[in-house]
């Protein structure tokens, strides 16, 4: 004879909790889920003995905030690029936007922040021993994402910035300039 397994309510309701918070934990997004960066070229090609711009554009979720390379706090984690770029190239610093001072529930002092599309620029100059053709500058982009309840873990993803490079400057032609036009 099979016995009846007897649930109590203060169990069964244990049980409904532990569910549905493993079910609202699973629907927290990762880091990597908020913020969908793009990379691009400012030249296609881009010539050798010239400059010219990776730009990452930063998409971020509706209802989410990235901490703005300014940060307002110092505990604050900063967004971050940084290019480990292959010989034949050099670059100046990552141009960061300014960010937007916001207000949030669990900060007293209003947080400066990026929101909606972000662009990060950086300057580069093909050098002449730049190598001819396809070439790959990775990048790793480091940042925190946040919503207003809570704050993600730091993810730093890396890039590629594909750049093709032609021996002379008077081959390259700008592209996206959408991205890199003055703010």
């Amino acid at each position: 004879m099979k016995r009846a397994t007897v649930i109590s309510g203060a169990t069964a309701l244990a049980a409904i909790i532990a569910i549905t918070c493993m079910a609202s934990r699973s629907q927290v997004p990762s880091g990597r889920d908020v913020v969908k960066p793009e990379v691009y070229a400012s030249m296609e090609p881009a010539g050798r003995g010239a400059s010219f711009q990776i730009a990452v554009v930063m998409k971020i979720r509706p209802g989410f905030h990235v901490n703005a390379r300014e940060k307002s706090e110092e505990y604050l984690i900063a967004t971050d690029l940084k290019a480990q770029l292959p010989s034949g190239f050099s670059s100046g610093e990552v141009v960061y936007p300014k960010g937007k001072l916001e207000t949030f529930t669990f900060s007293k002092k209003p947080l400066n922040v990026y929101q909606g599309t972000v662009i990060l620029r950086l300057p580069v100059n093909a050098l002449a021993s730049a190598p001819l053709g396809e070439q790959h500058i990775p990048l790793k982009l480091r940042y925190q994402a946040c919503s207003t309840e809570l704050c993600l873990p730091p993810v730093t993803i890396p890039l590629d910035a594909l750049v093709s490079v032609a021996a002379s400057a008077s081959a390259a032609k700008p592209v996206h300039q959408e991205f890199f036009s003055p703010n």
